[in-house]
This record gives structure tokens, sequence and C-alpha cells, in this order.
């Protein structure tokens, strides 16, 4: 019974815990960034030290392959994630694999366009051009205001984790037995999203151009009769396909489909 007690309390976080998790995010979470994987290696380095204290052998080498998928949001808010994470680890262990997997899946994109928006838009545009504008009014006030925006969003984007951490904690207290129903709604959120951003993001036309006579058919107007977008959503379910085959990587399918755009352009049967 002891020994059952001396293990709980170290898998127990402390508020140190959590300074030193938003301390190595602060630090990795763009500094290892790459086109495979995004800020997977970051978020990994950021859990490492609690996946080694909570795991041992197979069930170790398990989540830590887990936590090395890919991974992409805004750095500023990210690490709210992986309060969550940390909160349904603590409590669930292993058996929240496939919980926490879906979180980071489904959250990643929401989080990624607040924080963008906010951190990346709105308050840099604002207090970057009040500022510029005083020092070019000769005020010196202008530098030490960015600064001053600086310290704030720093000390901000520590709480979020925090934050993360509670809210995964009510929602293992509160949600036992529902943790499957979190993860498919999670996923499905995250495919919702990544639906929403085809035709936005995904610019691919047919210049093919039918002519008979006095008679032009262009094949792309026929296409968005049938659906809009038709030729974007059939190309990225073609990547996801392929994702999903072994020996298939990120870095691979970048230059699949960066020869694949330039063999079809030339051949005019696809254009951006």
């Amino acid at each position: 019974m002891k020994r059952e007690n001396m293990k709980t309390n170290s898998n127990k976080l402390t508020k140190k815990d959590l300074f030193r998790a938003n301390w190595r995010w602060l630090w990795a979470s763009q500094l290892s960034w790459n086109y495979e994987k995004m800020m997977a290696p970051g978020y990994f380095y950021t859990v490492l030290p609690f996946l080694k204290r909570w795991y041992k052998d197979e069930e170790l080498v398990e989540m830590m392959q887990m936590q090395s998928q890919f991974f992409n949001v805004n750095a500023f808010d990210g690490n709210f994630i992986i309060g969550m994470d940390l909160a349904i680890e603590e409590k669930q262990g292993s058996k929240a694999k496939e919980t926490i997997a879906g979180l980071k899946t489904g959250l990643m994109g929401p989080l990624a366009g607040v924080g963008d928006t906010i951190f990346g838009a709105i308050i840099p545009t604002i207090c970057g051009s009040i500022g510029a504008y005083m020092g070019l009014r000769g005020n010196p006030f202008g530098a030490f205001l960015w600064i001053i925006v600086n310290l704030i969003v720093l000390f901000t984007r520590f709480g979020f984790l925090n934050l993360g951490y509670s809210q995964g904690a009510k929602l293992i207290d509160s949600a036992s037995g529902r943790l499957n129903a979190i993860t498919d709604s999670a996923i499905l959120l995250g495919v919702t999203v990544v639906g929403a951003l085809i035709p936005t993001v995904v610019n691919v036309k047919v210049p093919f151009v039918y002519r008979a006579g006095k008679v032009t058919l262009k094949m792309q107007t026929i296409l968005n009769q049938i659906m809009p977008s038709l030729v974007p959503v059939l190309l990225v379910a073609l990547v996801y396909w392929l994702l999903g085959k072994k020996h298939v990587t990120s870095t691979k399918m970048i230059w699949f489909v960066l020869i694949l755009g330039i063999v079809l352009s030339y051949f005019h049967i696809l254009s951006a």
C-alpha cells in the first residue's frame, strides 16, 4: 500500500512541473519546426520528462510514438492542449492514448486560428502601429510600449497551460466513462476544420477547354456544376490515402505533390 501511494504522489504534477512544461514549450515550440511533423518535436520535448515519469519499457515507447505524431498550432496558445494532455495522462495513463491523440487533432486547428488572429495579427498590428507612430513622432515610449505588450503576452501565454490543466482535470472528473465520445467529437471537429480549409487553401483547376465549331465547353465549369472545389477535394483525398501507406512520409508527399503539379501543369491538365 505504501508503494502504491508513493507512486501516486510521484505522478501528481506540481506548480513547478507545470512551470517546467511551460518553459520547455516556450523554447522548443518553434525551435525544431520542420515540414514533416511541424511542431511535433517541440511538443514531444515538452512532455518527455512526464512520459519518463509515468511509463516504462514498451508502454513508454508506445506513448512516445503517439506524442511524436504530426502537430501544428499557434505557439502562444498551443500549451493549452499540453495542459489538458498532462491532466488526462496524470489520471488515466496510457488508457487515454486515443483520447489524447483525438484532443490534439481536434483542438490544434481551432486554437491555431484563434492564436494566429489574436497574437499574430490583432495585437502586433494595433500595438505595433501605435508604438511605431509614437517612435516616428520622437516619443521614446513607443519602444517601451512594444516591450510591455510582449511581456504581457509572455505572462498570458504561461497561463494557458495552467488553464488547460485545470480544464483537463475537470474533464476527467465530470466525464468518466464518456471519454470515447469526447475523443470522437474532437476528431470530428478536426476533420471538419480540414474539410472547411480545402476550398479556401487548395486552389487547383482544370484548364482543359473543348471546342467543336461554335461550341465551347470548359471542363472546370462543368466540374463546378457537379460540385464546387471537386478537384481540390479529390487531390486532398488522394494525399490522405497515400499518407496511410507504409513508408510514405510527409516529406515524400510534399515532393510528390510538387512534381505532380509541375507535370500536370506542363501538359495543361491542372493549374494552380
